[in-house]
């Protein structure tokens, strides 16, 4: 097998792994929490960052004052999915990231999250 089909086999046996991160500012301790499909994108978060065009803008705007090395990047909780059955990652993510939020409140001063409104 050519290192290209290798490669490409390689890939598609990764796990994906879907779960719950943060981005931590050190110096005010300011956290956003959000869920992924793909743990494996944190990289690409940052990417957008560094090149400006991250949506959450008081983010942005502090990774801009700060710097990259103001921020840190963790893995809060990685989803197990169901053995059996069906099982729903998209709704699944949306109540731990829920969770996550209500121990966390990410809001105001303590965090660039943006409450949702009932």
């Amino acid at each position: 097998m050519d290192r290209k089909k290798e490669l490409k086999q390689l890939f598609k046996e990764t796990k994906v792994e879907a779960g719950i991160y943060q981005i931590k500012n050190q110096l005010n301790h300011k956290v956003f929490i959000a869920s992924t499909r793909n743990l494996k994108t944190l990289k690409g978060k940052q990417f957008e960052l560094s090149m400006g065009s991250s949506t959450n803008t008081e983010l942005q705007e502090e990774w801009n004052q700060y710097g990259k090395e103001a921020f840190t990047f963790e893995v809060l909780e990685v989803l197990k999915p169901k053995e059996t059955g069906y099982f729903d990652v998209k709704r699944e993510l949306q109540k731990l990231e829920a969770a996550w939020l209500e121990k966390v409140k990410p809001y105001g001063d303590r965090g660039y999250n943006k409450e949702k409104a009932d």
